[in-house]
């Protein structure tokens, strides 16, 4: 178990599994820089999480439901946790709003996991359960909390305390250079000075040759 002051934000798990380096210049560092992908991500959770409470027949819907896990250590907000009934109980049924498209990694996946631990941690039920709506599709990506989930999720949230608790920057992922993951997060120019210039001379240059 851990004690309150010892919480980490159930997103820092999201950011870790994005980029380590990421997660640590955000939770350790305090740096946050927003893009035109962030703004839209932030207007869609805002949208989302604003605290209303609804009920339709058999189906309950709270937003912006605060969550902890002593057990994971973890603290946050769930966009919208909807409630099933299931004969004389309500089924919890966790939604997280994201801007974009699924993603081959399970960052998403994770970040959705581990509001489901909370909400099991604080209700006592169980939550097999959930789903991502992405904004780009419109739609809802079913997720099942399955064994395997639960344990990536477990470990992540192991991992972040390990980051935090370390207290040093790590390097960033040779995979994040070669793919498109540097030039499209919002702190590339804090975590790589010169990124962003050096992107757009390569632009530049390209024009020249072409002219």
């Amino acid at each position: 178990m851990y004690a309150e002051d010892a919480f980490i934000p159930v997103s820092a798990l999201q950011h870790y599994l994005f980029c380590p380096r990421q997660c640590a210049l955000i939770h350790l560092d305090q740096v946050w820089t927003e893009n035109a992908l962030t703004a839209e991500g932030r207007v869609l959770h805002e949208r989302a999480d604003s605290g209303k409470r609804t009920t339709r027949g058999d189906l309950k819907t709270v937003t912006g439901l605060l969550l902890r896990s002593a057990a994971l250590g973890l603290s946050g907000k769930a966009d919208v946790v909807e409630f099933h009934r299931n004969g004389n109980a309500w089924r919890p049924f966790p939604v997280e709003y994201k801007r974009g498209r699924p993603k081959a990694h399970d960052a998403d996946r994770v970040q959705l996991c581990a509001q489901a631990l909370c909400l099991e941690e604080m209700l006592g039920l169980a939550v097999p359960e959930g789903a991502l709506f992405y904004g780009a599709q419109r739609r809802r990506l079913g997720v099942s909390f399955d064994a395997n989930l639960r344990d990536l999720t477990a470990r992540t949230a192991a991992a972040v305390h390990a980051l935090l608790e370390e207290g040093r920057l790590p390097p960033v992922p040779e995979a994040m250079t070669k793919g498109r993951g540097c030039t499209s997060c919002s702190l590339a120019e804090s975590c790589l000075p010169g990124l962003t210039r050096n992107k757009a001379n390569a632009f530049l240059d390209a024009l020249r040759r072409e002219a």
